[in-house]
């Protein structure tokens, strides 16, 4: 009887204890990792977008629609989709004076919404009451855009959509841009151009370059929606860090000298640019680079990142290919000094018959980065300036993982989840032999 009530129980509470050992051993020996604390910006990242509504906006040329009927849908969806930790504004140029004078109409800028938490609904009535109307100020505009977002220790950004060249310079654009760009205030400015216009592109690749920013030709409102939600999403994202310029070389001899950090530069068609990074010994290396396609190209490029030795050798490499249907190309790399690469550096102090008695600090290992592209420009399109390049250095502690592209790891996890689920398979196995044997002898 007691044998039989014994059964019973176990094979009631059998499934319970199953259960409770499928979930336990699997996490057997897998350390917990705590969250560490990382301290929240002061500011939230700040957008404003400017929007030409000079009276060529009633063009309708693109897909049958109005230029200024596309650009209010794109805006509509942009300040629906608009994260919560994003303040934005809204700026307007051309919007108000409908008159000859020149003089009136160059100062027709305005900010509708205030750079902030968006009110939405105030925010979509005043995108749907612009009609076309003046002239193109867009010197004064960015000017004003500026003012607007004022100073501080996040990145500003401004996004300007405009269909046609500034009307009443001065100020010039570009002018302003570098103006800007100079004060050191961590502003960047993106160009829309919504018209395949060579003239306009130029001045709007100018204003963006000045300022690290790209230029974006967008010819159907999916276009300009896609790219205005882009820029502001890479405005939350990197509000933290404002890119530093550099200059990259064409040899790795005279390349600059880089540390931890982001940097932005910019890289002509088919060209090779060298920088240079000290990774002490015990370090690790990790570089990845994005190159924006700001220009119709011809399909089939792709962009190759290498990190070499200073005699040439190649250390690892990592590439991207697209065939015209992106607008970022990335890839990056990681390595780490082996003992070999450590005994080569030393070998140098060896040759001498006397020698110091005190032991000098390792010699850190130079690495050469050289980024390469396989560009090449449609026809009409300029190859001048350079495509936008923004290239991240880091050095970490080295691990002992081999040395390839990408940052993934997971060996030590895959190792204990296989021993986790080989325990809990035996015990599974045991107890359930054990329940059948007792099952049989009720």
């Amino acid at each position: 009887m007691i044998t039989r009530i014994g059964a019973v129980m176990i094979k009631r509470r059998l499934p319970i204890v199953l259960i409770g050992l499928l979930v336990a051993f699997p996490t057997l020996g897998v350390p917990a990792y705590a969250d560490e604390h990382e301290t929240a910006p002061v500011e939230p990242p700040k957008v404003e977008l400017v929007l030409d509504v000079s009276g060529s906006m009633r063009a309708k040329d693109i897909g049958g629609r109005s230029r200024i009927a596309v650009a209010q849908e794109a805006f509509n969806d942009v300040v629906d989709a608009l994260p919560e930790t994003t303040d934005l504004g809204i700026r307007v140029l051309g919007a108000t004076y409908g008159g000859d004078d020149k003089k009136v109409g160059c100062q027709d800028t305005q900010q509708l919404v205030p750079v902030g938490p968006v009110d939405r609904v105030k925010a979509k009535n005043a995108i749907a009451t612009l009609r076309p109307t003046g002239f193109t100020p867009v010197g004064l505009a960015l000017r004003e855009a500026a003012k607007d977002l004022g100073t501080g220790e996040t990145t500003r950004r401004i996004v300007l959509i405009t269909d046609g060249e500034d009307t009443c310079a001065p100020p010039d654009p570009c002018e302003v841009a570098r103006e800007l760009a100079a004060q050191g205030t961590k502003l960047v400015v993106d160009t829309l151009g919504l018209i395949p216009d060579e003239k306009v592109r130029r001045q709007l690749v100018c204003i963006a370059s000045a300022t690290g920013g790209t230029y974006t030709s967008a010819q159907s409102k999916d276009d300009l929606t896609r790219r205005i939600k882009q820029l502001v999403q890479r405005a939350k994202d990197t509000h933290a860090k404002t890119p530093a310029k550099v200059a990259g070389t064409d040899v790795c001899a005279k390349a600059p000298v880089l540390t931890p950090g982001v940097y932005t530069d910019r890289e002509r068609f088919e060209e090779h640019r060298w920088y240079r990074i000290p990774v002490q010994p015990g370090q690790e290396l990790r570089a990845s680079v994005s190159i924006g396609l700001d220009r119709p190209l011809n399909r089939d490029y792709g962009v190759l990142l290498r990190a070499t030795a200073t005699d040439g050798r190649e250390l690892v490499r990592g590439n991207d290919a697209g065939s015209g249907r992106t607008d970022v190309l990335s890839t990056g790399v990681r390595w780490a000094a082996t003992d070999d690469d450590e005994d080569e550096a030393e070998d140098g102090d060896e040759g001498g018959v006397f020698s110091d008695s005190t032991e000098k600090a390792p010699e850190p290992t130079v690495v050469c980065l050289v980024v390469s592209n396989s560009f090449s420009a449609k026809a009409g399109a300029g190859q001048a300036p350079g495509m936008p390049l923004e290239l991240t250095i880091d050095l970490v502690d080295a691990s002992p993982a081999p040395n390839s592209p990408g940052l993934g790891r997971g060996w030590v996890l895959l190792g204990v989840l296989t021993l986790a689920g080989l325990l809990s398979g035996l015990i599974v196995g045991w107890l359930t032999r054990w329940w059948v044997a007792v099952w049989r002898t009720r």
